[in-house]
């Protein structure tokens, strides 16, 4: 059963400044944990990072801003919830501020990876980067839709998720894929 108070979460409205701004605060948390394990992966690599193939400096700096962007946006958010009363359009701000962001770093991801040469190209997985890059972009869409008419937490949030799932991701394959030119184990 859904209560008044979920519904209010779900949609967003600012009358629910409790349900919007613990998601807030929690979703911060998890991305600073997730800077934090790129801090443990540079630490328990035999190598520095300048000696890293391009690919897995490539998978560093998307656990990076993976992290940091949905840190930054939820700081945002919690800001814009502190003003009392918070503001009409809290929502269509935090997404604008989203989308601002996400353009440059798909753009430059995108980049990036066709930059790489084909034999470095065979370490990037086509199945997960091309559906992540995607669902990137239905991200910014939802944003965009969050800004033009819906004015709801969920399409921010969303982006805010969809960060912190592709961290979490970047990190599981920088511990566990190995590593060209090292013994396995």
């Amino acid at each position: 059963m859904i209560c008044e108070a979920d519904f209010i979460l779900i949609r967003g409205c600012n009358d629910d400044v409790y349900g919007t701004g613990e998601a807030l605060g929690l979703a911060a948390q998890v991305a600073v944990t997730l800077a934090g394990f790129a801090g443990v992966v540079v630490v328990f690599r035999p190598h520095s990072v300048h000696q890293w193939s391009n690919v897995d400096r490539f998978r560093l700096r998307l656990l990076l801003n993976n992290s940091i962007l949905p840190l930054a946006y939820a700081v945002i958010g919690i800001f814009l919830l502190a003003i009392r009363p918070p503001p009409e359009s809290i929502w269509r701000w935090c997404s604008a501020v989203a989308t601002l962001c996400q353009l440059p770093f798909a753009i430059f991801n995108f980049t990036a990876v066709r930059k790489f040469s084909a034999v470095e190209f065979k370490g990037v997985s086509k199945v997960l980067f091309f559906p992540l890059f995607a669902t990137g972009i239905a991200t910014i869409l939802l944003q965009l839709c969050n800004i033009a008419v819906w004015n709801w937490f969920w399409p921010f949030f969303a982006g805010i998720v969809v960060h912190l799932l592709a961290a979490m991701l970047q990190f599981m394959r920088l511990v566990l894929l190995p590593r060209p030119n090292e013994p396995p184990g």
